[in-house]
């Protein structure tokens, strides 16, 4: 990795529930708009969540209330709506979600376009699936957004950006529960699947296993150090 200059404070959340995973994310946004340039480069939330729970972007699609929240409800999860792009996804235990929370304008010698960025997740989670022994994943041509293998989705990808600021990000399947998906299109794409890291090296793969090479990944791709801090 070349030198870097930049630093983007690492913030481990473990497993963790999905409102304590958003409120660390949304103090860590909090923080990038206070501090400006005098601050970090970014912050990088990591979790695995602790429970099941469906979530539909900002895309239209799923009526609050209507038969199908009521459906996927019942299956256990929870259903919540996030001010990200993208459609209905799913988020269990045994997915790497990752939050980069990261100024766009101090990433790059000029401001890093949203698209480009968007093209750098799905870059970094290639890098990484490689590094665990999948070479063969790749980004698909939109509207598949993504790391895949075939037609089957290994890492789905939404993200916000406000003032140059961005937040959600990436969920890397490495050993979670894939039937979940069955309750679902998973982001609105008809006639794919899903897959994990476990299900394609056939071995089990845990999260703790797959934030290495990440992280790694991350760094190399952004050009930046990571350095571990506090919740906010």
């Amino acid at each position: 990795m070349a030198a870097c200059a930049r630093a983007v404070g690492l913030v481990r959340l473990g497993r963790a529930r999905w409102a304590a995973s958003l409120g660390a994310q949304g103090r860590c946004v909090g923080l990038q708009r206070a501090e400006g340039p005098a601050g970090l480069a970014g912050r990088l939330v990591v979790w695995e969540p602790a429970g099941p729970v469906f979530s539909a972007g900002l895309r239209p699609g799923l009526a609050e209330g209507g038969e199908e929240a009521r459906r996927l409800r019942a299956t256990g999860a929870a259903l919540e709506r996030v001010r990200r792009g993208g459609l209905l996804t799913f988020h269990g235990p045994g997915q790497l979600v990752a939050y980069p929370v990261l100024d766009l304008r101090r990433l790059a010698p000029a401001p890093l376009p949203l698209r480009a960025y968007v093209a750098a997740l799905a870059r970094l989670a290639r890098t990484a699936a490689a590094a665990l022994g999948l070479p063969q994943a790749r980004a698909r041509p939109p509207p598949h957004t993504g790391l895949w293998l075939g037609d089957s989705k290994l890492c789905a990808i939404g993200v916000h950006c406000g003032q140059h600021i961005t937040s959600h990000g990436l969920a890397l399947n490495c050993c979670t529960d894939l039937s979940w998906f069955d309750h679902i299109v998973p982001c609105g794409l008809e006639g794919t699947g899903v897959t994990s890291l476990s299900q394609e090296l056939g071995r089990h793969v845990s999260v703790e296993e797959a934030t290495g090479p990440f992280l790694d990944a991350f760094q190399e791709e952004f050009n930046c150090t990571l350095t571990d801090c506090e919740v906010p």
